[in-house]
């Protein structure tokens, strides 16, 4: 269950022991941006939970996704996209916040994208290579590999950069082989007390997911960089018996680009606020009455501190 107030229950790690008959532990799933990593997590938990578009840089912040099956809980860490370029602060605040996830781990999975490893990829590598935990290599997409015969000698060079626990090829998209990566980490994972209720699947609140939902939309309509200009704020969250009423406004730099938001006759963001209060309804299994509007805030991406 996801709480309104974001707060959690259940029992915490202290009570956890080696005489446990189940297991728990977390796993961080990280690399370069665009491999495919948010739409991984939400195959795993069933769920929709983070968004998704073809544009790098979507997650922008670390998401907690829990799964509980039969005697195994996996609490999966879905980080913002590592990059070298990190100018920008909020970039810079992404890449820290990855980084520092992978010290509080039992697992890390590594995500990058079949046939193809870039600077980033190595850079990545060289951090895991500094540290204790063990690394699964997670070779996604798959599936846009025609000629199969390429993808033996590519996963070949993968096992000589290191030390992996295991290197799984998969199609997080068409769902092949995403079971067996889920059996190798939980055969990782310590004996260990369950950490979350069973029926719980993310730490996040609702709000969050709202303004998330808002924030994917945006970011399949927008073209080139004006996506990463903007941010979502859900200013009103009142929940009713049958009803949920939210009012959201869309956060960016300078007047045009409110324009573009906003579009021909108020098309495009009618467009956005439609879809995702779909999905609204869908996730949270109630009517959603959803008003969004944007304005204009400079500067709002260099709010955070380094």
């Amino acid at each position: 269950m996801i709480h309104e107030d974001g707060e959690l229950s259940g029992n915490t790690a202290e009570n956890s022991s080696a005489k446990s008959k189940t297991r728990c532990g977390t796993i961080a799933i990280i690399g370069r941006p665009n491999v495919g990593k948010s739409t991984l997590l939400n195959k795993i938990l069933g769920e929709k939970l983070s968004i998704t578009s073809a544009k790098p840089q979507t997650t922008r912040q670390q998401i907690l996704g829990v799964k509980t099956q039969q005697n195994t809980q996996w609490i999966y860490l879905d980080t913002p996209g590592l990059h070298q370029q990190t100018e920008h602060r909020l970039s810079r605040t992404m890449v820290r916040e990855a980084i520092n996830s992978l010290a509080k781990v039992d697992v890390i999975g590594f995500v990058i994208e079949a046939g193809r490893w870039t600077a980033e990829d190595d850079a990545i590598l060289q951090r895991l290579k500094q540290q204790e935990h063990p690394v699964i290599l997670i070779v996604n997409k798959v599936d846009k590999i025609k000629d199969k015969a390429r993808l033996l000698p590519f996963l070949k060079s993968c096992y000589e950069k290191m030390s992996f626990l295991a290197v799984i090829p998969l199609s997080a998209q068409k769902d092949d082989n995403v079971t067996a990566l889920e059996k190798t980490i939980a055969e990782q994972l310590p004996f260990a007390e369950f950490v979350y209720p069973a029926d719980q699947y993310t730490d996040r609140n609702q709000r969050f997911l709202a303004a998330e939902f808002i924030r994917e939309k945006l970011m399949r309509s927008l073209y080139k960089e004006l996506p990463y200009w903007l941010t979502v704020v859900i200013e009103e969250f009142n929940e009713e018996k049958k009803l949920i009423k939210i009012s959201a406004v869309v956060l960016t730099e300078r007047p045009g680009q409110k324009a573009i938001i906003i579009g021909k006759k108020g098309e495009l963001l009618k467009k956005v606020g439609t879809e995702a209060r779909l999905d609204m309804e869908q996730c949270f299994g109630k009517k959603v009455y959803l008003n969004l509007w944007v304005k204009v805030k400079a500067g709002w991406a260099e709010e955070n501190n380094d």
